[in-house]
């Protein structure tokens, strides 16, 4: 593919990609940087192969790359409830009212726990108790990886509102 045919698809669909992308992710910045990867992708395809279907190609690669981007915003903000704020066990300590303080937020983390699904739990207590990557929950449980995300995102996000963290 010539860069001047590159170009030419470019200003013909670079719009409607744009758009398209900034409805599914509602930040143009990320938008404008997907595109650009979508007719990246596209240029190193042509190059290999002969693609039929431009547009479908452009919105089958947009749409894809919208959803490896919103996975991965969906890991980081699973990721990031710290591992502490979760599991903190009381310990030995000097202080009485603060050991018994421990211990009650201990039994709350355990009863707000005890409200999600089974299967939630178990993907919870893998990964946040036991330190399971994902794909060690996944293959443990018989899940994808996914789906260890899903399971994660949704306890984690119960455990948040119900503790106000």
């Amino acid at each position: 593919m010539s860069v001047r045919d590159l170009g030419r698809l470019f200003l013909a669909h670079q719009r409607e990609i744009l758009s398209y992308l900034m409805v599914r992710l509602r930040d143009r910045e990320m938008a404008a940087d997907l595109t650009q990867d979508t007719f990246l992708r596209y240029a190193e395809q042509a190059g290999r192969a002969v693609i039929l279907h431009e547009r479908s190609y452009l919105y089958r690669t947009a749409h894809n790359l919208a959803i490896d981007h919103m996975r991965q915003v969906e890991r980081r903000q699973t990721e990031s409830v710290p591992h502490e704020a979760l599991a903190e066990i009381p310990g030995q300590t000097a202080n009485p009212e603060e050991a018994f303080a421990a211990r009650q937020r201990v039994d709350q983390l355990r009863r707000v726990i005890a409200e999600l699904p089974r299967r939630t739990q178990e993907v919870f207590a893998l990964n946040r108790l036991e330190d399971l990557t994902y794909p060690e929950v996944a293959r443990r449980l018989g899940i994808s990886e996914s789906s260890v995300q899903k399971h994660l995102s949704r306890a984690l996000q119960h455990l948040m509102h119900r503790l106000e963290l």
